[in-house]
């Protein structure tokens, strides 16, 4: 799966989050993407993100979540 579509859609989650949820946003975005993403895209994301770093297109908010995913237990499950 081609990351751009990922990115745009992580980062739309992200805006969306940061103005309902405030601190707890990075958390609530990864638990959003554990519930309604698909294995392959996390996992696409993820090593989109790793691989890439901060030319990933990611926004601060996003990249956060990412980091909090990958550190929550069967991320990719």
């Amino acid at each position: 799966m081609r990351p751009e579509p990922l990115v745009k859609m992580v980062n739309e989650i992200a805006r969306f989050f940061e103005d309902a949820q405030g601190g707890d946003a990075e958390f609530e975005i990864a638990q959003h993407l554990r519930r309604f993403w698909t294995p392959v895209m996390r996992e696409g994301l993820l090593g989109h993100w790793r691989a890439a770093g901060e030319a990933s297109g990611l926004t601060p908010l996003a990249a956060r979540a990412l980091a909090c995913l990958e550190n929550m237990p069967g991320k990719a499950r």
